[in-house]
């Protein structure tokens, strides 16, 4: 999808959501909907519903209380994205699928239901496992010896190479 196609997507969907109520009952179809809609690319749903993004987040995000603050200009903005053969971008895309299929077993979860610990859906979950992977692969990270501390510092060399470069 073109940026301006994207800026026109956005528009079109503020537009339809704007003053919406309920907001448990309607959190799952606003972010599938935006995510089908704006961001269309089930790779871009899938690195940023990752173990990979989420670390990355926890490691730069700014928090309010004990919540994160996920800001385009400081978390997303700088997150340096794999750069993965095509066939881990389609593992990628089919894992991402897998999540939004999982979901769709449960209509009426919002996704606070969805991701507490405590009760997460088994299909959920393996879903996520499974998405990891196919991220972490694209980023050539090996899955059973890659900490979340060494991950981050793995990304954090590659931000250093791109701002270097001028990339970021």
């Amino acid at each position: 999808m073109k940026e301006s196609e994207q800026k026109a997507a956005a528009a079109q969907f503020a537009t339809k959501w704007a003053g919406r109520g309920y907001e448990k009952g309607e959190t799952q179809t606003f972010w599938l909907e935006l995510l089908q809609q704006v961001y269309a690319e089930l790779y871009h749903f899938g690195v940023l519903q990752s173990n990979v993004n989420m670390a990355w987040l926890r490691a730069v995000c700014g928090r309010l209380k004990s919540d994160y603050n996920y800001s385009k200009n400081i978390v997303y903005n700088n997150f340096p994205w794999p750069t993965p053969t095509d066939k881990q971008r389609a593992a990628i895309e089919q894992t991402a699928q897998g999540i939004l299929d999982a979901r769709a077993l449960y209509p009426n979860d919002s996704l606070a239901d969805f991701y507490d610990a405590t009760s997460m859906p088994p299909e959920l979950r393996k879903a996520h496992q499974a998405n990891d992977r196919a991220v972490m692969a694209a980023y050539g990270f090996d899955v059973k010896t890659t900490s979340e501390a060494a991950c981050v510092a793995e990304l954090m060399r590659r931000y250093q190479k791109l701002t270097a470069k001028g990339e970021k």
